[in-house]
């Protein structure tokens, strides 16, 4: 099939994109295309204005600003993997990139298509939601930030407003010997993961755990912090058995007994990987 007819815009600075969104609220933004396209071209959604966003200037960058990595929101996901700033102070992005899809859907796919997608298998918003991430979003009436806990709202639901464009992603820099670590399970490589799991491990001088994020994703409709089992894991040290603790934590619901397996199973390589 093909889509359904549209006007396409392709702007070349961000007020002009925004002054389009303005007048067409309904426009569909454009970014790497590798979820919208596939789904205009089965017309699963209608898109009467295309919104292509490849031309705009400014959005395609990587710094250090704030305590946090600012990335724009059109940073290819194959130059998260290239990016020495995210080696040095992100390496569990890194290790989320290079899951995502294979090298052709990495060459365009873009940072900010999948965090405003939202699929449930999705490895970069399963890392926005264990780092606690915070979006910039922009409108012809200024710029306001927003916590990815409340953006994210579902599969393909965000909470973008009418008009408005997601320009920027700051990520927490962790703090000096923060442990962290990224895993998923899929039928083969590459390929949507049936389970995946992401950690964040903050040491005591002794060695025990004293802070903890933990971050799931697969069987449920968007990736989901798990608060019960972050407590779990205070006082946690490294050597220490995780299996009787990840077994014991609490999964959200939706899951299957089999797939809530393949959580646990993730689970507990991410925690062996991250204090390895």
């Amino acid at each position: 099939m093909k889509p359904a007819a549209f006007c396409y815009h392709a702007p070349r600075s961000l007020p002009e994109a925004l002054a389009i969104l303005e007048q067409h609220p309904e426009a569909r933004p454009l970014a790497g295309g590798q979820s919208l396209m596939p789904q205009l071209n089965a017309r699963q959604v209608t898109a009467p204005h295309l919104l292509d966003l490849n031309r705009l200037d400014g959005l395609d960058g990587i710094e250090e600003a704030e305590g946090c990595l600012r990335i724009g929101a059109m940073v290819r996901q194959a130059a998260l993997l290239r990016s020495p700033l995210l080696r040095r102070h992100l390496p569990v992005l890194v290790e989320a990139a290079v899951l995502v899809g294979h090298v052709a859907t990495r060459n365009r796919g873009t940072l900010g298509g999948s965090l405003c997608q939202l699929d449930p298998w999705a490895e970069l918003p399963l890392v926005a939601t264990l780092l606690d991430a915070e979006l910039e979003l922009a409108a012809p009436s200024g710029t306001r930030r927003l916590a990815f806990r409340d953006f994210a709202q579902g599969p393909g639901r965000n909470a973008l407003r009418p008009g408005e464009l997601l320009t920027h992603a700051r990520f927490p820099i962790p703090a000096a010997g923060t442990r962290q670590a990224f895993v998923e399970i899929a039928d083969r490589p590459n390929d949507p993961a049936e389970a995946a799991a992401a950690v964040s491990l903050r040491l005591g001088a002794a060695g025990e755990v004293t802070s903890a994020a933990l971050a799931v994703c697969g069987p449920f409709p968007m990736a989901r912090r798990l608060p019960e089992g972050e407590a779990m894991l205070l006082g946690w040290r490294p050597g220490a058995d995780p299996r009787p603790l990840v077994s014991g934590m609490p999964l959200p619901d939706a899951a299957d007994d089999d797939r809530a397996a393949m959580v646990r199973v993730a689970l507990r390589r991410a925690l062996e990987r991250a204090m390895a």
